[in-house]
């Protein structure tokens, strides 16, 4: 991001760079940087806050003075709560297939009412909403014993795994009666439901036939997950 943003300001354009790791943002050295002391994947902090996402950008913009290289930081952190998200997933109603791939079917439509009112979380990567149960079934069997490379993942397991989360969360936003902090959803997902539990044996299993640590090990994120 800092190494474009030099190419944009040699074209004539002034730019702003926010970065949520302080480290990685004084080493690349951005013409101007704000440090922003958020959670991973919120730049502006606050959830449905436009003011405090505005005093963010008011902050932002206003390094567009700098004559010079600057990092700047934010003086209002938002720090990670550790909470679980406590939300009812709909009944399981399909006896014949595994509580896993059930549970993703029963939760669709909370995932379309969201979809509907614009959500912007659960964009699929390599699949679609359709293909969600199918792919969590393929963690099934991996986690029965079945090789990974056997299983039919449609992709890059971990990319898989982010998608099937990613649905997860979309979904919860409805099935909540509130927006969820940072990771709120994620801990949700790898505790409380059926999915997520079977992603973490899948994991242990494709650590345990020594299958490819970066490969096993990126189905969750330490940060997310553990």
């Amino acid at each position: 991001m800092s190494t474009l943003a030099h190419v944009f300001e040699q074209a004539g354009l002034a730019t702003i760079s926010l970065g949520i790791i302080k480290e990685q943002l004084v080493n690349t050295a951005p013409p101007r940087g704000l440090f922003v002391d958020f959670p991973l994947g919120r730049p502006l902090g606050k959830p449905n806050d436009p003011q405090f996402q505005q005093r963010v950008l008011d902050h932002a913009f206003a390094l567009l003075d700098a004559t010079e290289q600057t990092v700047e930081e934010f003086d209002d952190p938002v720090l990670d709560t550790g909470e679980v998200l406590a939300c009812r997933i709909p009944p399981i109603d399909d006896p014949d297939a595994h509580p896993a791939v059930a549970e993703a079917r029963g939760i669709r439509a909370a995932y379309d009412r969201a979809k509907a009112k614009g959500m912007r979380q659960g964009a699929f990567r390599l699949m679609g909403p359709d293909d969600v149960p199918a792919a969590i079934e393929c963690f099934v069997k991996i986690a029965d014993g079945t090789p990974w490379r056997e299983a039919g993942i449609p992709g890059i397991p971990a990319r898989v795994a982010q998608d099937i989360r990613g649905y997860y969360e979309a979904a919860a936003t409805e099935l909540a009666d509130h927006t969820p902090a940072a990771f709120e959803a994620t801990r949700w997902f790898l505790r409380e439901t059926e999915a997520g539990k079977t992603l973490l044996a899948a994991r242990e299993a494709m650590k345990a036939d020594g299958t490819k640590e970066p490969i096993w090990r990126f189905l969750i994120t330490e940060q997310t997950g553990e």
